[in-house]
């Protein structure tokens, strides 16, 4: 009961984490860096360190053989790269709420592929979960109103809910013959050799470490310098909450920890209503709940598909 509720503590804290983390890296992205280089200095932040307890402690982990050094490398560029990426270009230009919420769409989208391109069978409740996801989005969106969200940043919320069923995916398929932890270390170790040579370190903007950068919303009289912030999204955005559910995983089951993913888009939302003011109409909160009804929905499908297969 204690172990159980151990797993619990660790995926809520984990899922405040990056849900609260939704907000600093607004603030950076307004007032500073652009999605590219933050996700070039939270990747490569976070692989630093996480290279270190590798080479440290567990190297023998990082080995990859010639089968898996493919998916690794994918792993890094569509999961780690272009989840981030497109996540703070969507963020940046909507609500953070919206923006996840979109985002954790990614297991429609990976049935749909299930069921449509790898030919396999998938749950009824599969067609179930796509109404109600779309029509809550569309409850979001109010198409009829002539779509009231970013277009740029709807079409980079949905690159991200692709990125992130490839993210899933991949990881599953890599799940078989690695672990986790160093699933996490080689993709943040691709994706910072990827923006190292697509956007040149030797060309970054320094001058946001020291930069002070205005908090926003309710606390707008209040700065921080650029380097604590940065440090923040590299360490307790990235690195502690990926602990907590590695570590909640570890004890709780999948279904149960998928409960608590459901609960990052909710407290995001929350926080950005709280400090930044981002509030929704009526009929688009009711269309979050849709959303999230059908994205639980979907994730139990995912679940039961994956073990079909």
């Amino acid at each position: 009961m204690l172990s159980k509720l151990r797993g619990e503590i660790y995926l809520f804290f984990g899922a405040f984490l990056f849900a609260f983390n939704g907000i600093i890296s607004k603030i950076v992205l307004i007032d500073g860096l652009s999605a590219w280089r933050l996700t070039q200095i939270r990747c490569g932040g976070a692989f630093i360190i996480l290279i270190s307890v590798f080479l440290f402690f567990r190297r023998s982990e990082l080995k990859a053989t010639r089968s898996e050094l493919p998916w690794l490398i994918a792993f890094g560029a569509v999961g780690v790269t272009f989840v981030q990426a497109f996540y703070f270009i969507a963020i940046e230009r909507m609500y953070v709420g919206v923006a996840l919420l979109i985002e954790f769409t990614a297991p429609i989208w990976i049935l749909l592929f299930l069921r449509f391109v790898l030919k396999k069978h998938v749950p009824n409740s599969l067609w179930w979960a796509i109404l109600l996801a779309f029509s809550g989005l569309l409850m979001i969106t109010q198409i009829w109103r002539g779509l009231t969200l970013d277009q740029i940043g709807l079409i980079a919320a949905l690159i991200d809910a692709f990125a992130l069923a490839g993210y899933f995916l991949i990881g599953d398929r890599l799940g078989k013959t690695k672990s986790s932890a160093a699933i996490t270390t080689w993709g943040f170790g691709v994706a910072s050799a990827m923006m190292f040579f697509v956007l040149p370190v030797w060309n970054f903007p320094t001058e946001v470490f020291s930069k002070n950068m205005e908090l926003l919303g309710r606390f707008s009289e209040y700065t921080l310098p650029g380097w604590v912030l940065i440090l923040w999204i590299v360490v307790m955005g990235t690195i502690a909450p990926y602990i907590l559910v590695v570590s909640g995983l570890k004890i709780l089951s999948a279904s149960t920890a998928s409960v608590f993913g459901m609960i990052e888009p909710v407290m995001a939302g929350m926080f950005a209503w709280w400090w930044l003011s981002e509030s929704l109409n009526g009929i688009q909160l009711v269309g979050c709940v849709v959303v999230i009804v059908g994205i639980f929905i979907a994730d139990r499908a995912r679940q039961k598909a994956g073990h079909a297969a």
